[in-house]
């Protein structure tokens, strides 16, 4: 008999976010590409192991590679743990490859993983963003336009009480 699974019995897919690119950098596309991992890697990811601070993609000979991206090392592994700062090869079909590299080569634009998270196969999943870099009014002028969107929200549901 099949049963059927409730919604919180199921674990979230979501491992991580780099909240801190989203701030810095305005995202211009987005691609969803997979990650070559080692088993102590998984289980890391697993346990929420994982930052995203200071960890961009870059292409080297027609591959792209993560660099800087947090693993911390699982502690179950023993002899057999994987180093955590390693560089880590994402895996894209060559039609996206070469959309995304294209991409790169204006000025001042750069590939930022958004987030880590699970698949519905429950296959690693890294979210990237082509993004190009915001000066400090930037920054600004956004966190003042976010303030303004949220006080009209709070005066809405205040009002309709």
């Amino acid at each position: 008999m099949n049963k059927k699974k409730s919604k919180n019995s199921e674990p979230s897919p979501f491992v991580t976010r780099n909240r801190k690119a989203f701030h810095d950098y305005e995202i211009i596309d987005q691609i969803e590409c997979g990650v070559i991992l080692y088993g102590s890697e998984v289980k890391s990811v697993r346990d929420h192991k994982v930052t995203l601070d200071d960890s961009f993609a870059m292409p080297k000979d027609g591959e792209l590679w993560v660099i800087g991206m947090h693993i911390g090392e699982y502690a179950q592994a023993s002899l057999m743990n994987h180093l955590p700062l390693r560089e880590r090869k994402l895996l894209l079909h060559k039609r996206e490859l070469n959309r995304i590299t294209s991409k790169t080569k204006d000025r001042g634009v750069t590939l930022v993983p958004l987030d880590v998270h699970f698949n519905e196969r429950g296959i690693v999943k890294i979210l990237l963003g082509v993004a190009r870099g915001r000066k400090e009014f930037d920054k600004r002028d956004v966190k003042r336009k976010a303030d303004a969107q949220k006080e009209i929200r709070n005066a809405m549901m205040t009002k309709r009480r």
